[in-house]
């Protein structure tokens, strides 16, 4: 079978369980059902760029999106004040859907490594590629882009400052210690010299 048919069947398998995923995830009743899809989907999607070529936006859309998405649920948890209870009794519960997600990403990830990585090789050797997208996007967003690129992190950091500041909860009736009013404190206002006359022992 021609190689390029391969790849393409493979896009439009994974764009089928693209949809399929990013739908749960707005569908689903449980948060946990929609973290686990939204992890599917973001797998899925860095693979559907594997194919085009992008390894870099695959591997950031990984090391990002995947570690930081579960951070992002342990906010809005918090934010929403939700019983972590239930959802620990609830494990087992919520296995035969975790099971799910693993498998379909690894078998994801093993068709893209015997096919995605294939095709970019035979690019590199055949000279469509003089270099990597990675390099060329660096050298890019590096050079003309790089005010917009350091606005963006600016705000990137306003953003997980109100994150921390929105899910802080002051509890009343807590001991602390103000470091400002330890640092005032004077010695005559904290030690009394006591003066007693001596005692005659007969």
């Amino acid at each position: 079978m021609d190689k390029n048919l391969i790849i393409q069947i493979i896009f439009y398998g994974f764009s089928t369980v693209l949809i399929l995923s990013a739908l749960k995830v707005i569908t689903a009743r449980n948060t946990v059902y929609s973290a686990l899809f939204l992890v599917l989907a973001f797998f899925t999607c860095s693979a559907i760029w594997i194919l085009l070529r992008a390894e870099f936006l695959a591997i950031a859309l990984i090391l990002v999106y995947v570690g930081a998405v579960m951070v992002l649920f342990l906010f809005v948890v918090m934010m929403l004040n939700i019983n972590e209870q239930p959802l620990r009794e609830g494990f087992i519960k919520y296995l035969p859907v975790g099971i799910l997600v693993a498998v379909v990403v690894v078998a994801e990830m093993i068709i893209v490594i015997t096919n995605g990585f294939g095709a970019i090789t035979e690019a590199k050797a055949s000279g469509l590629m003089v270099t990597s997208n990675t390099k060329a996007l660096g050298s890019v967003l590096y050079t003309d882009y790089l005010y917009q690129f350091e606005i963006a992190a600016v705000i990137l950091l306003l953003a997980i400052i109100a994150a921390i500041v929105l899910t802080l909860h002051h509890q009343t009736g807590t001991k602390h210690q103000d470091p400002g009013k330890q640092v005032q404190v004077k010695a005559k206002d904290r030690v009394r010299l006591v003066k007693m006359d001596t005692e005659k022992v007969e």
